[in-house]
């Protein structure tokens, strides 16, 4: 792979993780817009709103991740975009800020006027922000925004057939995971309602998502000739048969009560999406710009890379972690009662390993910052290296030693 291509793939795989693991979190706004004012449907919505809560927040490093090295490896492309695009971007912003806003100010509402009115804020905008995400896309994909500021259409690039097509399936599909993913909860929390009713819905939103999609490609083929082209032939339609597979997959998982697998399934289907566009679209990344022309440089590419592995060291085992903890359950509110008496035995790091680690962030951040030598801030780098690594082990041994107990 040429070096000016791996930031790409970079964007690739944290698009992929933020649509897989933050677009769930937004189809569930989905639901709770659906669901009845009756006693079973505030059950619901708030089964999901609470679903969500140990991992909502974390899933938006992912969008940081992405937004940093599209930033920073392909500045012309990202200023292209960025100015073209503003409109659906600005939606996507400021849904992202209203959910948020919703989902903070929701635990301390007083009334039921109150909290059924931060309810819908929270549901439109998770509805509000996929969508315009996804009309983004298509502008894109579609060759509306050209190369320069500003250069494109602001209304045209993002309001178009694709850009409509894609921003609907992207509401869909976050649905159709959402409802995977609290049926799988349901099942582990023993709700056996709450676990019928987020099957139906999965069932129902696999077939629509599905029927969608197919849609999409009747829409590509008109508006999009070209990428529908790259998606009918060679790596391009490897992924959209891999997609289609994986989405019958998932329904036939649901429909046999196979949540946790389903789960993968149908992550599987959206990476499969993303990996057909990448393909379909390649070798340009704009229009008239290839990826190799769009690069910032070797300089620049080489320390985007080195510096998105050394907080790959930090942040993927993290996340790994809390995921890890959130899939087993950890942080069901019955888990939580029960080791509550066991957090208070123990668990804590040793202090002689937490002074080895304050250590090495001292002398590693003063070596890094303030060192003119190659070597000593080579040194400083490693120093630091380490003290993620070792706190990363160290703090995961004490979660879990309390968590297991």
């Amino acid at each position: 792979m040429p070096l000016a291509d791996v930031p790409v793939a970079l964007m690739l795989v944290g698009l992929t993780a933020y649509m897989v693991l933050a677009g769930a979190d937004f189809g569930t706004g989905l639901w709770e817009l659906t669901a009845g004012r009756d006693t079973f449907g505030v059950r619901l919505r708030d089964y999901a709103h609470d679903a969500m809560g140990p991992v909502w927040e974390a899933n938006h490093v992912w969008l940081i991740f992405v937004l940093a090295v599209f930033w920073s490896a392909y500045p012309i492309a990202f200023a292209s975009v960025f100015t073209t695009l503003a409109g659906p971007l600005f939606v996507a912003v400021l849904g992202i800020i209203l959910r948020g806003s919703a989902y903070a100010v929701r635990a301390v509402v007083r009334s039921d006027r109150e909290r059924g009115l931060v309810d819908q804020i929270f549901a439109l905008s998770s509805i509000a922000t996929p969508f315009a995400l996804g009309a983004a896309i298509g502008g894109i994909a579609s060759g509306r925004v050209p190369v320069g500021n500003s250069a494109g259409n602001l209304i045209t690039s993002w309001l178009n057939p694709t850009s409509i097509i894609i921003g609907v399936i992207a509401v869909a599909a976050s649905g159709h995971l959402a409802a995977v993913y609290l049926a799988a909860d349901a099942r582990r929390q023993v709700e056996p309602r709450l676990l019928g009713a987020f099957r139906t819905r999965a069932l129902v939103s696999g077939v629509v998502a599905g029927a969608l999609a197919l849609i999409g490609l009747t829409v590509l083929r008109a508006d999009t000739p070209h990428l529908f082209s790259g998606l009918d032939q060679g790596a391009g339609l490897g992924a959209v048969l891999v997609s289609g597979a994986a989405g019958v997959m998932t329904i036939g998982l649901v429909w046999f009560g196979r949540y946790e697998l389903a789960r993968y399934a149908g992550a599987t289907a959206v990476a499969a999406i993303i990996a057909g566009w990448a393909a379909a679209q390649a070798p340009d990344i704009l229009p008239g710009l290839s990826i190799e022309a769009a690069s910032a440089g070797r300089a620049t590419v080489v320390t985007v890379i080195v510096v998105m592995a050394i907080g790959a060291l930090a942040l993927v085992p993290s996340l790994f972690l809390l995921f890890r903890l959130f899939l087993k359950g950890a942080f069901d509110p019955s888990a939580i009662r029960e080791s509550i008496p066991a957090r208070q035995e123990g668990g804590r790091i040793p202090r002689s390993l937490a002074g080895i680690l304050v250590v090495l962030l001292v002398v590693g951040s003063a070596l890094t910052v303030f060192a003119d030598a190659g070597w000593a801030q080579a040194l400083g780098v490693a120093a630091l290296i380490v003290f993620l690594a070792g706190g990363f082990i160290a703090f995961a041994t004490s979660i879990t030693g309390e968590t297991s107990r």
